[in-house]
């Protein structure tokens, strides 16, 4: 029997910010679309995450106006964050934070520089470097002390990761 989707008769922010980015998977989806990812297939292949539920959290995220549904290559749809969807910047920034602090054994897995300066943009959102507060679309993702080499089974995802990229920026897998 699956969990409901909401929180019944609970009054509380958090709550409903839960029922609409506290499933399993959810999350990662956003997580990938910051760094770019915007193919169904892409978003698959990087997160190993089933079709079906995949299907089921990008309609719930484009339902809930986190994610938008535009025009890609061909016939296809591809998804991007709306504004909505990049204001969850801080809270997913300060969970890979709280992740590395406790379970990055050798370090972030990725860190983040602003792109004017390339000083390091902590979890608050400030450029350590010239202080300044740092918009998702002036971050640049890179590799951090903390991801495994690479590997010839990497995803496309991951392996297009391997190299600086900015936020925001979509991202070509394969």
């Amino acid at each position: 029997m699956a969990l409901p989707r909401d929180y019944t008769g609970q009054a509380c922010s958090l709550a409903r910010a839960l029922e609409v980015v506290g499933e399993r998977w959810t999350l990662l989806v956003v997580r990938d679309a910051f760094f770019g990812v915007r193919r169904f297939g892409d978003f698959a292949d990087h997160l190993g995450i089933p079709r079906a539920v995949l299907t089921d959290r990008l309609a719930s995220l484009t339902a809930q106006d986190v994610l938008a549904r535009v025009p890609g290559a061909g016939r296809r749809s591809e998804y991007e964050l709306t504004a909505k969807g990049v204001s969850l910047w801080p809270v997913v920034r300060g969970l890979m934070a709280w992740g590395d602090d406790h379970y990055g054994e050798k370090g972030p897995r990725r860190v983040f520089l602003h792109a004017p300066d390339g000083g390091a943009v902590g979890p608050g959102g400030h450029c350590e470097g010239c202080g300044a507060d740092v918009s998702p679309a002036d971050v640049v993702v890179a590799p951090g002390p903390g991801l495994p080499p690479a590997s010839p089974d990497d995803d496309p995802v991951t392996a297009a990761l391997a190299a600086p990229h900015r936020l925001l920026t979509p991202l070509r897998a394969g």
